[in-house]
């Protein structure tokens, strides 16, 4: 639990009276590895905070293919936000790749706290900006710009322990390539 208090610290640190609200609605959830967290086409009712494992954020496209947009990994928070502000289903399943245990708590309660508590206000947003404006968009220019190559290049580069830890269908998927191609580039870069 103290994982939770000072990552949420990091982007904005919160009164003792703001942690005595939020510190109720915490509820640890153990998901085992292939279980899932949200179902596409579900409304999330939950954010959560993962003390330890693997989560694959992804969507099925028209041929049946799964296309991972994120991972999330322990201690960062993980949702299907854009589903959870709008409260109309989600276009994104998430998925445990590993045994995981999380802290989960209702994104209505806790956009209520944002609504009358200044410091959650300021959590939240810096939240947003960090994890979903400024890191999100760097990835999306290179998804468009970068070759096959130069993506799993700077994805080894940025996330060598995370793809120790990822199959290489899960790796393929996100740089947006198939398994073949990636073996291709591997082989290459060996």
């Amino acid at each position: 639990m103290n994982d939770f208090w000072s990552n949420a610290d990091k982007y904005y640190k919160l009164t003792d009276s703001s942690k005595a609200l939020i510190g109720p609605l915490l509820q640890r959830k153990m998901l085992a590895r292939q279980e899932i967290f949200l179902h596409e086409g579900a409304v999330p009712r939950n954010v959560a905070f993962i003390e330890s494992g693997l989560l694959a954020y992804y969507y099925t496209d028209n041929t049946g293919n799964r296309i991972i947009k994120r991972f999330f990994k322990e201690q960062e928070f993980v949702s299907s936000l854009a589903a959870s502000i709008t409260g109309k289903p989600g276009a994104f399943t998430i998925e445990a790749l590993e045994d995981t245990v999380l802290y989960q708590f209702p994104f209505t309660s806790f956009k209520a706290l944002v609504n009358t508590h200044f410091d959650v206000a300021l959590l939240y947003i810096h939240y947003l900006e960090k994890n979903w404006v400024t890191d999100k968009e760097p990835m999306e220019i290179i998804l468009k710009h970068q070759t096959a190559r130069q993506r799993y290049l700077d994805f080894m580069k940025e996330h060598a322990s995370l793809a120790a830890r990822l199959k290489q269908h899960h790796i393929a998927s996100y740089l947006g390539i198939t398994p073949t191609q990636l073996s291709r580039i591997r082989a290459e870069e060996h």
